[in-house]
């Protein structure tokens, strides 16, 4: 989608842009209601969001906050006040399903409508298949980061599942048990299921760092900092706090487990290691950027 956002835009000598919102429609609506469990797992940071629209060749990125006033805006004002008054639109790509304005009033037809008023051109893009001819969709997604399929995500993501953020400091309880850590913080309702991982690291050196990653709230550790994911580097002792890096997560190893001392994490750990490292030694870093 974006790829062909980019090359209608130079054809027409326009800047290639992408609207987006934060939070969800689907959130926002959730926590209105009081009801947060129906908040929709999140795929990606909105960090990682905007790196992977940025890194498409989108020149241009309005990210709207989602809130009441959004929320109550006609579709008809939405698209004449939003998209042609103050974006300026000329060009739009839109699936087949899309949906806009109060109580998502604006559809595909509307927008045929509007494009012959005000003379913009329209393009419906098809539905995107995989090899097998099956519909990507983002809860295909959801669903293989819930159950740890990293390299299925992989293949519908186009890269594996990454989280781009600064170190945080920690209590360096990691660091007491000969594995020193890097601390992220990750949004609770992230859709990759809680555990541990092989992962590795960009942002340290030249090159990537292998690694072993935990995903999780730390049940052996009750500190109540979060959702963290932390990173152990594999053979190198990095000074990492306050850097900005990227952790890709490449294959889950187990679930998130609560022990019954640290004597006993510390062996899970040392076994969680060593998979980890048999891991690259089969299948070497991956080169993605």
């Amino acid at each position: 989608m974006l790829d062909r956002v980019c090359a209608a835009a130079a054809e027409h000598q326009l800047s290639p842009s992408v609207l987006t919102f934060d939070p969800h429609p689907r959130a926002y609506f959730a926590n209105a209601q009081g009801a947060p469990q129906r908040v929709p797992l999140q795929i990606n940071s909105l960090r990682d969001k905007v790196l992977k629209i940025a890194g498409a060749g989108i020149r241009q990125i309005a990210l709207l906050p989602f809130n009441q006033l959004l929320a109550q805006m006609s579709a008809q004002a939405f698209l004449e006040e939003l998209l042609l008054g103050q974006l300026q639109m000329r060009w739009l790509l839109v699936g087949p399903d899309f949906r806009f304005g109060h109580r998502r009033g604006g559809d595909v037809q509307m927008l045929e409508h509007f494009a012959r008023k005000h003379g913009f051109e329209l393009q419906v893009l098809d539905e995107i298949t995989d090899d097998q001819g099956q519909r990507i969709s983002s809860s295909q997604v959801r669903q293989a980061l819930q159950d740890g399929h990293m390299k299925a995500a992989a293949a519908l993501l186009g890269q594996p599942w990454r989280l781009t953020g600064h170190v945080l400091h920690g209590k360096k309880l990691g660091r007491t048990l000969g594995f020193p850590t890097m601390n992220m913080r990750v949004n609770d309702r992230t859709a990759v299921r809680f555990g541990i991982y092989v992962a590795q690291v960009h942002g340290l050196g030249p090159k990537p760092l292998p690694a072993v990653a935990s995903l999780g709230r730390r049940p052996t550790v009750t500190d109540q900092l979060g959702t963290l994911l932390e990173t152990h580097v594999l053979d190198a002792n990095v000074q990492a706090y306050g850097k900005l890096v990227r952790v890709d997560l490449l294959h889950h190893l187990r679930d998130e487990q609560k022990f019954s001392d640290l004597t006993t994490l510390t062996a899970a750990m040392q076994q969680d290691r060593a998979q980890a490292s048999n891991y690259f030694a089969d299948h070497g870093l991956q080169d993605h950027p």
